[in-house]
Protein backbone atom coordinates (compact mmCIF):
# COMPACT_ATOMS: atom_id res chain seq x y z
CA UNK A 1 0.00 0.00 0.00
CA UNK A 2 1.28 3.16 -0.91
CA UNK A 3 0.15 6.92 0.59
CA UNK A 4 0.18 9.64 -1.88
CA UNK A 5 -0.66 13.32 -0.69
CA UNK A 6 -3.02 14.87 -2.92
CA UNK A 7 -1.01 17.69 -4.96
CA UNK A 8 -3.10 17.09 -8.66
CA UNK A 9 -6.19 17.57 -10.33
CA UNK A 10 -5.75 13.58 -10.50
CA UNK A 11 -5.82 13.07 -6.66
CA UNK A 12 -8.57 15.58 -6.32
CA UNK A 13 -10.77 13.71 -8.11
CA UNK A 14 -9.32 10.31 -6.20
CA UNK A 15 -10.31 11.68 -3.04
CA UNK A 16 -13.63 12.83 -4.05
CA UNK A 17 -15.01 9.42 -5.65
CA UNK A 18 -13.86 7.23 -3.00
CA UNK A 19 -16.82 7.13 -1.12
CA UNK A 20 -18.83 6.55 -4.77
CA UNK A 21 -17.43 2.96 -4.06
CA UNK A 22 -17.69 2.36 -0.77
CA UNK A 23 -21.30 3.62 -0.03
CA UNK A 24 -22.16 2.46 -3.51
CA UNK A 25 -24.85 -0.43 -1.08
CA UNK A 26 -25.58 2.49 1.55
CA UNK A 27 -29.30 3.70 0.68
CA UNK A 28 -29.57 6.49 3.04
CA UNK A 29 -25.65 7.71 1.84
CA UNK A 30 -25.82 11.15 0.44
CA UNK A 31 -23.29 12.42 -1.97
CA UNK A 32 -21.99 15.77 -0.98
CA UNK A 33 -21.09 18.57 -3.43
CA UNK A 34 -17.78 18.24 -4.34
CA UNK A 35 -17.44 21.98 -4.13
CA UNK A 36 -18.58 22.01 -0.61
CA UNK A 37 -15.72 19.54 0.21
CA UNK A 38 -12.81 21.76 -1.87
CA UNK A 39 -14.06 24.69 -0.06
CA UNK A 40 -12.10 23.02 2.53
CA UNK A 41 -8.62 22.58 0.49
CA UNK A 42 -9.02 25.98 -0.91
CA UNK A 43 -6.49 28.32 0.91
CA UNK A 44 -7.72 31.21 -1.56
CA UNK A 45 -11.73 30.91 -0.46
CA UNK A 46 -10.84 28.77 3.51
CA UNK A 47 -10.49 31.53 6.54
CA UNK A 48 -8.54 29.06 7.98
CA UNK A 49 -5.51 28.90 6.03
CA UNK A 50 -4.65 32.59 7.86
CA UNK A 51 -4.19 31.15 10.71
CA UNK A 52 -3.38 27.58 10.01
CA UNK A 53 -2.56 24.59 7.52
CA UNK A 54 -3.74 21.48 6.21
CA UNK A 55 -2.93 18.64 3.98
CA UNK A 56 -4.69 15.33 2.91
CA UNK A 57 -3.77 12.27 1.65
CA UNK A 58 -5.27 9.24 -0.84
CA UNK A 59 -4.06 5.26 0.11
CA UNK A 60 -3.54 2.99 -2.80
CA UNK A 61 -3.30 -0.50 -2.87
CA UNK A 62 -0.57 -2.37 -5.18
CA UNK A 63 -2.68 -2.45 -8.33
CA UNK A 64 -2.91 1.68 -7.79
CA UNK A 65 -6.39 1.37 -7.00
CA UNK A 66 -7.36 4.29 -4.17
CA UNK A 67 -8.53 2.23 -1.46
CA UNK A 68 -8.53 5.13 1.33
CA UNK A 69 -8.69 8.44 2.36
CA UNK A 70 -7.66 11.30 4.96
CA UNK A 71 -6.85 15.21 5.72
CA UNK A 72 -5.00 16.85 8.81
CA UNK A 73 -4.94 20.09 9.94
CA UNK A 74 -3.69 22.53 12.56
CA UNK A 75 -6.09 25.38 13.65
CA UNK A 76 -3.18 28.12 15.30
CA UNK A 77 -5.87 30.08 17.01
CA UNK A 78 -7.30 27.23 18.96
CA UNK A 79 -4.30 24.77 19.27
CA UNK A 80 -3.27 25.51 22.55
CA UNK A 81 -5.01 24.61 25.87
CA UNK A 82 -4.26 23.95 29.40
CA UNK A 83 -6.64 21.32 30.46
CA UNK A 84 -8.03 20.51 34.17
CA UNK A 85 -4.74 18.45 34.78
CA UNK A 86 -2.69 21.62 34.20
CA UNK A 87 -0.91 19.74 30.68
CA UNK A 88 0.04 22.03 27.72
CA UNK A 89 -2.37 20.48 24.77
CA UNK A 90 -1.18 21.62 21.32
CA UNK A 91 -4.31 20.38 19.70
CA UNK A 92 -4.00 19.15 15.87
CA UNK A 93 -7.04 17.80 14.03
CA UNK A 94 -7.60 14.79 11.18
CA UNK A 95 -10.93 13.77 8.93
CA UNK A 96 -12.74 13.24 6.40
CA UNK A 97 -11.48 9.40 6.67
CA UNK A 98 -13.04 6.48 4.71
CA UNK A 99 -11.15 3.57 4.14
CA UNK A 100 -11.98 -0.32 3.00
CA UNK A 101 -12.93 -2.87 5.61
CA UNK A 102 -8.68 -2.92 6.17
CA UNK A 103 -7.61 -1.91 9.66
CA UNK A 104 -4.32 -2.00 8.35
CA UNK A 105 -5.28 0.37 5.92
CA UNK A 106 -6.77 2.64 8.23
CA UNK A 107 -3.64 2.50 10.93
CA UNK A 108 -1.34 3.80 7.64
CA UNK A 109 -3.50 6.89 7.15
CA UNK A 110 -4.12 7.57 10.97
CA UNK A 111 -0.37 7.16 11.40
CA UNK A 112 -0.04 9.30 8.29
CA UNK A 113 -1.64 12.21 9.99
CA UNK A 114 0.19 11.46 13.32
CA UNK A 115 3.51 12.12 11.78
CA UNK A 116 2.52 15.00 9.75
CA UNK A 117 0.90 16.50 13.35
CA UNK A 118 4.21 15.59 15.51
CA UNK A 119 6.39 17.20 13.10
CA UNK A 120 4.59 20.12 13.70
CA UNK A 121 4.55 19.89 17.96
CA UNK A 122 1.49 18.33 17.72
CA UNK A 123 0.56 16.14 20.81
CA UNK A 124 -2.94 15.57 20.45
CA UNK A 125 -5.37 14.93 17.66
CA UNK A 126 -8.99 15.06 17.52
CA UNK A 127 -11.08 13.31 14.85
CA UNK A 128 -12.99 13.08 12.58
CA UNK A 129 -13.30 16.89 12.29
CA UNK A 130 -12.91 19.58 10.24
CA UNK A 131 -10.54 22.25 9.20
CA UNK A 132 -13.12 25.01 9.80
CA UNK A 133 -16.58 25.33 11.51
CA UNK A 134 -17.80 22.71 14.04
CA UNK A 135 -21.03 22.19 12.68
CA UNK A 136 -19.55 20.58 9.40
CA UNK A 137 -18.17 17.31 8.63
CA UNK A 138 -17.37 16.69 12.33
CA UNK A 139 -17.61 13.85 14.55
CA UNK A 140 -17.84 9.98 13.02
CA UNK A 141 -21.75 8.23 13.05
CA UNK A 142 -22.18 5.45 15.33
CA UNK A 143 -25.99 5.60 15.49
CA UNK A 144 -28.74 6.63 13.02
CA UNK A 145 -27.33 4.51 9.83
CA UNK A 146 -31.03 3.98 8.86
CA UNK A 147 -31.50 7.83 8.17
CA UNK A 148 -30.52 10.17 5.72
CA UNK A 149 -27.90 12.21 6.89
CA UNK A 150 -28.30 16.27 7.38
CA UNK A 151 -26.56 18.90 5.20
CA UNK A 152 -22.55 18.53 5.53
CA UNK A 153 -23.09 16.14 8.43
CA UNK A 154 -21.05 12.88 8.42
CA UNK A 155 -22.54 9.42 7.13
CA UNK A 156 -19.30 7.22 7.80
CA UNK A 157 -19.32 3.28 7.62
CA UNK A 158 -20.16 1.27 11.06
CA UNK A 159 -16.74 -0.19 11.11
CA UNK A 160 -14.73 2.91 11.18
CA UNK A 161 -15.94 2.40 14.96
CA UNK A 162 -13.29 -0.46 16.25
CA UNK A 163 -10.55 1.30 13.57
CA UNK A 164 -10.37 4.71 15.85
CA UNK A 165 -10.61 2.95 19.12
CA UNK A 166 -8.54 0.17 18.47
CA UNK A 167 -6.28 2.65 17.49
CA UNK A 168 -6.58 4.37 20.83
CA UNK A 169 -9.05 7.13 20.24
CA UNK A 170 -11.17 8.03 23.07
CA UNK A 171 -14.71 9.19 23.43
CA UNK A 172 -13.81 13.49 23.82
CA UNK A 173 -17.74 14.12 23.34
CA UNK A 174 -20.67 12.85 21.62
CA UNK A 175 -23.04 15.01 19.63
CA UNK A 176 -26.54 14.33 19.29
CA UNK A 177 -29.12 14.44 16.79
CA UNK A 178 -32.62 14.60 17.57
CA UNK A 179 -35.77 13.84 15.59
CA UNK A 180 -39.25 13.96 15.64
CA UNK A 181 -42.48 14.51 13.46
CA UNK A 182 -43.24 17.94 13.08
CA UNK A 183 -47.64 17.15 13.79
CA UNK A 184 -46.43 15.60 17.03
CA UNK A 185 -48.30 17.43 20.05
CA UNK A 186 -45.41 19.41 21.96
CA UNK A 187 -45.17 18.22 26.15
CA UNK A 188 -47.93 20.26 27.84
CA UNK A 189 -45.14 20.77 30.32
CA UNK A 190 -43.69 22.85 27.49
CA UNK A 191 -46.77 24.53 27.04
CA UNK A 192 -47.09 25.90 30.80
CA UNK A 193 -43.24 26.72 30.83
CA UNK A 194 -43.99 28.68 27.48
CA UNK A 195 -47.43 30.61 29.15
CA UNK A 196 -45.04 32.53 31.50
CA UNK A 197 -43.09 34.10 29.64
CA UNK A 198 -45.75 34.86 27.40
CA UNK A 199 -48.28 36.39 29.72
CA UNK A 200 -45.17 39.28 30.13
CA UNK A 201 -45.48 41.50 27.42
CA UNK A 202 -41.99 42.76 27.34
CA UNK A 203 -41.21 39.70 26.11
CA UNK A 204 -41.87 39.44 22.26
CA UNK A 205 -41.51 37.22 19.50
CA UNK A 206 -40.59 37.41 15.54
CA UNK A 207 -40.01 35.69 12.19
CA UNK A 208 -37.54 36.52 9.92
CA UNK A 209 -38.06 39.55 7.72
CA UNK A 210 -35.91 39.28 4.57
CA UNK A 211 -36.63 42.90 3.79
CA UNK A 212 -34.43 43.39 6.81
CA UNK A 213 -31.86 40.80 6.94
CA UNK A 214 -29.33 43.38 8.31
CA UNK A 215 -31.22 43.60 11.76
CA UNK A 216 -31.69 40.29 11.62
CA UNK A 217 -28.57 39.58 10.97
CA UNK A 218 -27.13 41.80 13.77
CA UNK A 219 -29.70 40.89 15.81
CA UNK A 220 -27.80 36.88 15.05
CA UNK A 221 -24.71 37.85 16.07
CA UNK A 222 -25.48 39.57 19.35
CA UNK A 223 -27.06 36.89 20.36
CA UNK A 224 -24.66 34.00 19.79
CA UNK A 225 -21.70 36.67 20.87
CA UNK A 226 -23.41 36.74 24.58
CA UNK A 227 -24.52 32.82 24.10
CA UNK A 228 -22.08 31.05 22.75
CA UNK A 229 -18.96 32.47 23.02
CA UNK A 230 -18.12 31.00 26.43
CA UNK A 231 -18.44 27.12 24.95
CA UNK A 232 -14.50 26.15 24.66
CA UNK A 233 -13.31 26.17 21.36
CA UNK A 234 -16.10 28.87 20.13
CA UNK A 235 -14.69 32.16 18.97
CA UNK A 236 -17.05 35.37 19.01
CA UNK A 237 -18.66 36.09 15.53
CA UNK A 238 -17.74 39.10 13.50
CA UNK A 239 -20.60 41.36 11.50
CA UNK A 240 -18.24 40.14 8.25
CA UNK A 241 -18.62 36.21 9.72
CA UNK A 242 -22.58 36.84 10.47
CA UNK A 243 -23.31 38.57 7.05
CA UNK A 244 -21.35 35.31 5.15
CA UNK A 245 -23.71 33.17 6.92
CA UNK A 246 -26.64 34.97 6.14
CA UNK A 247 -25.82 35.55 2.61
CA UNK A 248 -24.88 31.45 2.37
CA UNK A 249 -29.00 30.81 3.86
CA UNK A 250 -30.75 33.16 1.83
CA UNK A 251 -31.19 31.31 -1.46
CA UNK A 252 -32.49 28.60 0.84
CA UNK A 253 -34.02 30.06 3.74
CA UNK A 254 -37.52 30.00 5.02
CA UNK A 255 -38.66 32.96 6.86
CA UNK A 256 -41.38 31.31 8.67
CA UNK A 257 -39.45 28.58 9.91
CA UNK A 258 -36.34 31.10 11.63
CA UNK A 259 -37.81 32.66 15.27
CA UNK A 260 -36.28 35.76 16.97
CA UNK A 261 -37.01 36.80 20.54
CA UNK A 262 -36.50 40.12 22.38
CA UNK A 263 -37.34 41.65 25.65
CA UNK A 264 -37.77 45.50 25.98
CA UNK A 265 -36.97 45.09 21.99
CA UNK A 266 -33.51 44.08 22.69
CA UNK A 267 -32.30 40.65 21.20
CA UNK A 268 -32.19 37.70 23.93
CA UNK A 269 -32.87 34.41 21.69
CA UNK A 270 -33.03 32.75 18.21
CA UNK A 271 -34.29 29.25 16.73
CA UNK A 272 -33.13 28.92 13.28
CA UNK A 273 -34.45 26.34 11.51
CA UNK A 274 -33.92 25.50 7.97
CA UNK A 275 -35.13 23.86 5.08
CA UNK A 276 -32.94 20.32 4.83
CA UNK A 277 -30.81 20.95 1.61
CA UNK A 278 -29.63 17.45 1.31
CA UNK A 279 -32.94 16.25 0.45
CA UNK A 280 -32.33 18.10 -2.82
CA UNK A 281 -28.72 17.23 -2.94
CA UNK A 282 -29.66 13.57 -2.88
CA UNK A 283 -30.65 13.89 -6.48
CA UNK A 284 -27.60 15.98 -8.14
CA UNK A 285 -24.85 13.55 -7.44
CA UNK A 286 -22.54 16.35 -5.69
CA UNK A 287 -22.66 18.52 -9.13
CA UNK A 288 -24.32 21.91 -8.34
CA UNK A 289 -23.22 22.92 -11.65
CA UNK A 290 -25.75 24.84 -13.97
CA UNK A 291 -27.91 21.80 -14.69
CA UNK A 292 -27.64 20.99 -10.83
CA UNK A 293 -28.98 24.54 -10.12
CA UNK A 294 -31.79 24.18 -11.99
CA UNK A 295 -33.21 20.92 -10.96
CA UNK A 296 -32.22 22.22 -7.30
CA UNK A 297 -34.88 25.42 -8.53
CA UNK A 298 -37.26 22.91 -9.80
CA UNK A 299 -37.80 20.65 -7.07
CA UNK A 300 -37.49 23.54 -4.34
CA UNK A 301 -40.93 25.18 -6.26
CA UNK A 302 -42.47 21.69 -6.48
CA UNK A 303 -41.83 21.47 -2.94
CA UNK A 304 -40.59 17.89 -2.64
CA UNK A 305 -38.38 18.66 0.65
CA UNK A 306 -40.89 17.58 3.59
CA UNK A 307 -38.21 17.82 6.40
CA UNK A 308 -36.77 21.25 8.29
CA UNK A 309 -33.73 21.03 10.52
CA UNK A 310 -32.87 23.00 13.11
CA UNK A 311 -29.08 24.53 12.79
CA UNK A 312 -28.91 27.08 15.49
CA UNK A 313 -30.00 27.67 18.63
CA UNK A 314 -29.05 30.76 21.43
CA UNK A 315 -30.56 32.37 24.51
CA UNK A 316 -28.40 34.91 26.31
CA UNK A 317 -27.58 33.63 29.56
CA UNK A 318 -29.44 36.37 31.72
CA UNK A 319 -32.91 34.84 30.42
CA UNK A 320 -31.80 31.23 30.24
CA UNK A 321 -33.37 28.89 32.55
CA UNK A 322 -36.85 31.36 32.58
CA UNK A 323 -38.96 29.53 30.53
CA UNK A 324 -37.84 31.72 26.96
CA UNK A 325 -36.50 28.43 25.18
CA UNK A 326 -39.86 26.93 25.93
CA UNK A 327 -41.67 29.95 24.59
CA UNK A 328 -39.65 30.48 21.52
CA UNK A 329 -40.11 26.59 20.22
CA UNK A 330 -43.90 26.92 20.91
CA UNK A 331 -43.66 29.95 18.72
CA UNK A 332 -42.43 28.09 15.95
CA UNK A 333 -44.88 25.63 16.93
CA UNK A 334 -47.52 27.58 16.04
CA UNK A 335 -46.13 28.07 12.53
CA UNK A 336 -44.66 24.83 11.20
CA UNK A 337 -48.28 23.31 13.06
CA UNK A 338 -51.32 25.85 12.24
CA UNK A 339 -49.92 28.27 9.27
CA UNK A 340 -47.97 26.43 7.07
CA UNK A 341 -49.30 22.72 8.30
CA UNK A 342 -47.86 20.25 5.85
CA UNK A 343 -45.12 22.00 4.29
CA UNK A 344 -42.87 19.99 6.90
CA UNK A 345 -43.64 16.88 7.82
CA UNK A 346 -39.99 15.85 9.93
CA UNK A 347 -37.93 17.72 12.07
CA UNK A 348 -34.04 17.25 13.40
CA UNK A 349 -31.95 18.95 15.68
CA UNK A 350 -28.53 18.86 15.00
CA UNK A 351 -25.52 18.77 16.65
CA UNK A 352 -26.10 18.62 20.40
CA UNK A 353 -23.17 18.23 22.41
CA UNK A 354 -22.99 15.91 25.26
CA UNK A 355 -21.23 18.52 27.27
CA UNK A 356 -24.48 20.83 27.14
CA UNK A 357 -27.49 19.63 29.62
CA UNK A 358 -29.02 22.48 28.86
CA UNK A 359 -29.51 22.17 25.69
CA UNK A 360 -30.32 18.77 25.61
CA UNK A 361 -32.41 19.19 28.26
CA UNK A 362 -34.10 21.83 25.66
CA UNK A 363 -33.90 19.05 22.99
CA UNK A 364 -35.28 15.82 25.04
CA UNK A 365 -38.56 18.26 25.24
CA UNK A 366 -38.73 18.71 21.41
CA UNK A 367 -37.73 14.86 19.96
CA UNK A 368 -36.03 11.96 20.51
CA UNK A 369 -32.08 10.54 19.90
CA UNK A 370 -32.11 9.35 16.57
CA UNK A 371 -28.66 10.17 15.59
CA UNK A 372 -25.08 9.82 17.50
CA UNK A 373 -22.01 10.63 16.23
CA UNK A 374 -18.57 10.62 17.93
CA UNK A 375 -15.65 13.44 18.17
CA UNK A 376 -12.65 11.16 19.50
CA UNK A 377 -9.38 12.32 20.84
CA UNK A 378 -5.95 10.86 20.75
CA UNK A 379 -3.05 11.73 22.87
CA UNK A 380 -0.41 11.49 20.57
CA UNK A 381 2.06 11.91 24.08
CA UNK A 382 1.67 9.12 25.88
CA UNK A 383 2.48 10.90 29.01
CA UNK A 384 -0.58 12.69 28.96
CA UNK A 385 -3.46 11.87 30.68
CA UNK A 386 -6.69 11.93 28.49
CA UNK A 387 -10.48 13.49 29.61
CA UNK A 388 -13.72 14.18 27.94
CA UNK A 389 -14.97 17.66 26.90
CA UNK A 390 -16.05 19.41 30.31
CA UNK A 391 -19.87 20.00 30.65
CA UNK A 392 -20.84 23.82 30.49
CA UNK A 393 -22.28 24.71 34.05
Amino acid sequence: MKIIEVTSSQHIQEFLALPITLYREDKHWIRPLDKDIEFVFDSQKNKYFKHGECTRWILQNNEGNTIGRVAAFIDNKIKEHTDSFGQELKIGGMGFFECIKNEQAAVLLFDTCKKWLTERKINTMDGPINFGTRDNWWGLLIEGFDRDPNYQMPYTKAYYQAFFENYGFQTYFKQLTFAREVNEPLDEKYRIKANRIVQDKNYTFECLDLKQLDKYTEDFRTIYNKAWVKHKGVNEMSLAQAQSIMKKMKPIVDPQIVYFAYYDKKPIGFFLNLPEVNQFFKHLNGKLNLWGKIKFKYMQLMGINKKMVGRGFGIVPEHQGKGLEAAIVMFGRSYVQDKIRGRYLDYEMNWIGDFNPKMIHIAESIGKVAKIHITYRKMLDEDLQFERCPEIL
